[in-house]
């Protein structure tokens, strides 16, 4: 009799335990089903309003860049060689300088050739270190111009993406209860947030490649000058 009750109440215990234990996992499972769709659902709002200022970035974009486009001075080869001619034949800083603002060159580029102009005073190295510093930081600005546009360009697919799968879900969820209304809604958002991605991304795309040549013709001239400019003064 002791015996008998013992295995019953083991075999009831252990099978208790095992109930427990399969009920406390299904729990934590649906808690964390739960936890991954509050996060997702609430990534919605979010979501969206950083596609709206994409969209608005890409406007200002496409304006900015027509802009330039408008006012940017187009500088021949012809014209960059007759600089460097005329420098290499100039007498004195106030020639040089006189000539770099009498060129038909961009406003930056003139202040940073007219520093090097007047760096005459200094040692060959340290003119040659000032030189460089100056386009360096020219390149810096190039570079933080740029990067907005980049990180657009590689950003604003994504989260268009999120903007497409997250109302999904509670959309194909309300199809398997028969409402059709719910889920051509979540399919309205879906596609919305896909197009303003895709279409931001693509702008701020076309504008950083068109930017990128103007910038990278507008350092190549500006090397060239300041070349001729040190030499000039290394000669004297």
């Amino acid at each position: 009799m002791d015996l008998g009750s013992s295995a019953a109440s083991a075999a009831y215990q252990n099978s208790s335990t095992s109930l427990l234990s399969g009920g406390f996992n299904f729990d934590i499972s649906g808690i964390l089903t739960d936890a991954l769709n509050i996060v997702s659902q609430s990534l919605k709002i979010p979501v969206i309003i950083i596609l709206l200022l994409f969209a608005i970035f890409a406007v200002i974009t496409l304006g900015r860049l027509l802009s330039q486009f408008i006012s940017r001075k187009k500088v021949p080869v012809k014209l960059i060689k007759e600089m460097i001619y005329d420098i290499s034949c100039s007498e004195s800083v106030d020639n040089i300088k006189n000539i770099v603002n009498n060129a038909s060159i961009e406003k930056s580029q003139k202040i940073v050739l007219c520093e090097i102009a007047d760096s005459k005073s200094l040692g060959k190295k340290s003119r040659e270190a000032l030189a460089r510093k100056l386009i360096e930081d020219e390149e810096d600005r190039i570079e933080q111009d740029l990067q907005r546009t980049d990180i657009v360009t590689r950003i604003s697919p994504t989260i268009g993406l999120m903007g497409t799968l997250i109302p999904m879900g509670p959309g194909l969820a309300a199809l398997g209860s028969g409402d059709v209304t719910t889920l051509a809604a979540a399919i309205i958002v879906a596609f919305d947030t896909t197009v303003i991605g895709i279409g931001a991304g693509a702008v701020a795309y076309f504008a950083s490649k068109i930017r990128r040549r103007w910038y990278e013709q507008y350092l190549s001239n500006l090397d060239a000058l300041s070349d001729a400019i040190l030499d000039r003064l290394n000669d004297n």
